[in-house]
């Protein structure tokens, strides 16, 4: 019988700086949290600037790396890394080439990039101890047709990209709403080829003909209400499906991770088709979700005796101080999860650790660039943290004890 085996998850990790000359206690304590593990993993919210070079594919919010921080990562304890967000192809294919060079070189598990689309789905793998580890990355969008992976066709090259579960916003309207929308489209002779010009460099959404319609580049559906939704493209679903079955069926514990940011107005609520995809995951075979959307820390949820992580919020977080939107505390503070796994991959336990990225000093002064590090969190900002995370969790039927600066799972 294998022993038990232990997976520590955090909040992504935007790294800009490396950071391995920090000798703080309190991000000392951390790091041996990771360390201690058998594995750790986060998601590399960034991409290489390497030997294969690129070009800056976005404006403000673009962001590259130089591959030292990778060193960093490691040496605080990770050994898994997703590699599917909306950072990833910010140097385009190059960064994709060189992130891949440089993740390989360090031997990380590591999955959600690759050369091919086949490269980018496929599920990852590694014997850890007497284990063995699978990893299946995707990421949700916004983003453009482009950044996402491709195998080679008819007169066209592959492309290096990231692995897509393709996410639509919809715009829901009642039924005399929607005729008028058809009829209009009609009456300006809006065609399949607008639709095509519109949607350039992507390709034109798949529809139901019968209750949805596109115009430039908004999906509108027919439905009882007004409102907006996210439509989960089927293929792309049944696609990342397969690979973590195939992986559960060659008896991996089977790690589900997802990237998007097609969250909620209100950051602390769970959209219902994220649930969705998380449960479709862990029937598929997926022994935990993981997912990093709204910038914050949302609640963990036990769906088959297996852990849903619907936002781990941030771990390390190197943003400019420009960007005003990342003053609230809570885009600052989160959770590490050490996750216990008994041998049939079912989940026997999560412990919690409170977390404030640069401490709570540095969470009055204006600089962002002070804030480096994850510092592990005491005092009343441990209540502070743990005490808010359990009672979201509670609303979704998770049971958390919180005591001495530490929560509990037990099942």
């Amino acid at each position: 019988m294998q022993k038990r085996f232990s997976i520590a998850v955090t909040g992504q990790s935007l790294i800009k700086h490396d950071v391995r000359a920090i000798r703080l206690p309190e991000f000392s304590k951390i790091a041996a949290l990771l360390q201690n593990a058998d594995l750790a993993f986060t998601n590399f919210e960034s991409t290489i600037l390497g030997s294969h070079g690129g070009w800056p594919l976005k404006g403000s919010f673009f962001g590259c790396s130089q591959a030292v921080v990778l060193d960093a990562l490691q040496e605080m304890g990770f050994g898994a890394l997703a590699l599917s967000n909306n950072h990833a192809f910010d140097l385009g294919p190059s960064g994709v080439l060189s992130t891949l060079d440089e993740v390989n070189r360090r031997a990380f598990l590591h999955a959600g990039l690759g050369r091919t689309h086949d490269e980018a789905a496929r599920a990852n793998t590694a014997t850890i101890g007497a284990r063995r580890i699978a990893l299946v990355a995707m990421d949700g969008g916004p983003g453009p047709d482009f950044m996402y992976a491709a195998n080679a066709g008819i007169d066209r090259p592959e492309r290096p990209g990231v692995n897509r579960l393709r996410l639509s916003q919809v715009i829901e309207v009642d039924n005399t709403a929607f005729k008028l929308l058809g009829a209009l489209r009609d009456k300006i002779g809006y065609n399949g080829m607008d639709l095509a010009n519109d949607s350039q460099p992507d390709d034109p959404p798949r529809l139901d003909d019968q209750n949805e319609i596109a115009i430039a580049r908004a999906v509108f559906k027919r439905s009882n209400a007004f409102g907006r939704s996210v439509k989960v493209d089927d293929q792309d679903m049944t696609r990342n499906l397969a690979s973590i079955s195939a992986a559960a069926e060659e008896g991996s514990l089977v790690i589900a991770y997802l990237h998007h940011h097609h969250w909620a107005a209100d950051w602390y609520q769970i959209p219902g088709w994220v649930s969705s995809v998380a449960r479709r995951c862990i029937d598929a075979g997926a022994s935990m979700f993981v997912s990093h959307g709204a910038p914050v820390l949302q609640p963990v949820e036990i769906y088959r005796r297996k852990p849903i992580f619907y936002s781990l919020g941030n771990f390390i977080f190197h943003v400019r101080s420009e960007k005003s939107s990342w003053i609230a505390r809570e885009v600052w503070e989160s959770v590490v999860g050490l996750c216990s796994f008994d041998d049939r991959g079912d989940l026997a336990g999560i412990s919690f650790s409170p977390i404030i990225i640069g401490g709570e000093n540095a969470l009055k002064e204006e600089a962002l660039e002070q804030r480096l590090v994850p510092l592990l969190a005491t005092g009343s900002s441990a209540d502070r943290i743990l005490h808010r995370f359990r009672d979201q969790s509670e609303a979704l039927g998770t049971v958390i004890e919180v005591a001495d600066g530490l929560a509990t799972l037990r099942l």
